[in-house]
């Protein structure tokens, strides 16, 4: 494909994902429409969570043959909230949104995982919840929404919000990449984002883990390259790495994706660092991971002039 072709592919790629958009559907009682005003951690995490990393992925002459959509998940809230809810004027806000591409085992795998995010979107005291039918998730967001007017006061502002959803990524070689991102806000100073890489594998149709990547023996090294990037974060946040490592020791993250500059590894709230530095990402370049990934996910080298 040349460079003309390829830009008419992602333009018309664009347009399609700008006609497939339309506003999210909330969970609202029947009798009447309301307008849910999304506390101010929820919009803040869909600005930040929306196009990363997209513009700085190495794309292939067939980057054109994965279409990603996606599709809102259709819910309403139990009929005997639905006055409660009305009444309040505080429903919870649910957006939950499924991948729609046209590669069906990809999507079997993403949605799985955003099935389990929402069963599990609170604690559960008997551990996580394994999804076994659809009305699984269903009934974990009637558990959700109901739990917002056992435990909120009436004349309470803030709303439980519930969102997860799929974003591709683009690929790097025949590895295609995802990223979901969910929200959870239950009260509290904060509500609590997370992202999850997800890697892909055209040629064999099967998902990559870290472990995947890594050529034999060769982790303790990768640890290695992983913990001076740790260092080389926590300069940007302490003048004192030693004393931030006694509060927040460096651990290895199984979160990576591919970029075009070499390996990310994301790390979620609380992991490395306080709640205020976000979600960090360590990243560890190709020219230091040579020998130490397989050779298939190095970057394939641009033809020669």
């Amino acid at each position: 494909m040349n460079t003309v072709s390829g830009f008419i592919v992602t333009c018309a790629h664009s347009i399609r994902l700008l006609v497939s958009a339309r506003l999210p559907l909330q969970a609202r009682p029947l009798q009447k429409t309301t307008l849910q005003t999304e506390p101010l951690q929820a919009s803040l995490w869909r600005v930040l969570a929306t196009g990363v990393l997209v513009g700085s992925l190495a794309m292939p002459s067939f980057a054109a043959s994965l279409i990603s959509e996606r599709d809102y998940l259709d819910y309403q809230l139990p009929k005997p909230l639905q006055e409660k809810c009305a009444k309040r004027d505080n429903c919870p806000t649910i957006e939950v949104q499924y991948l729609q591409s046209n590669h069906a085992w990809i999507n079997d795998v993403v949605n799985a995982r955003i099935d389990a995010l929402v069963v599990n979107s609170k604690p559960s005291e008997s551990g996580a919840r394994v999804v076994k039918t659809p009305d699984d998730v269903k009934a974990a967001l009637d558990e959700f929404v109901t739990s917002q007017f056992a435990e909120v006061p009436a004349d309470s502002v803030f709303v439980y919000s519930l969102m997860v959803t799929p974003e591709y990524l683009g690929h790097v070689n025949d590895f295609e990449l995802f990223e979901i991102h969910s929200y959870v806000f239950t009260g509290g100073a904060h509500g609590m984002p997370y992202s999850e890489y997800l890697i892909f594998d055209q040629q064999t149709k099967k998902p990559i883990q870290l472990a995947d990547m890594l050529q034999p023996n060769k982790k303790s090294r990768f640890n290695a390259l992983a913990y001076s990037a740790y260092k080389e974060w926590v300069k940007t946040v302490d003048e004192d790495v030693a004393s931030y490592e006694k509060s927040w020791p460096f651990t290895l993250s199984d979160n990576v994706t591919l970029t075009d500059q070499g390996i990310d590894i994301r790390y979620q709230h609380y992991s490395i660092g306080p709640y205020a530095y976000g979600m960090p990402v360590l990243s560890i370049p190709y020219s230091q991971l040579q020998g130490v990934i397989k050779p298939q996910f190095l970057p394939a080298p641009l033809p020669s002039k």
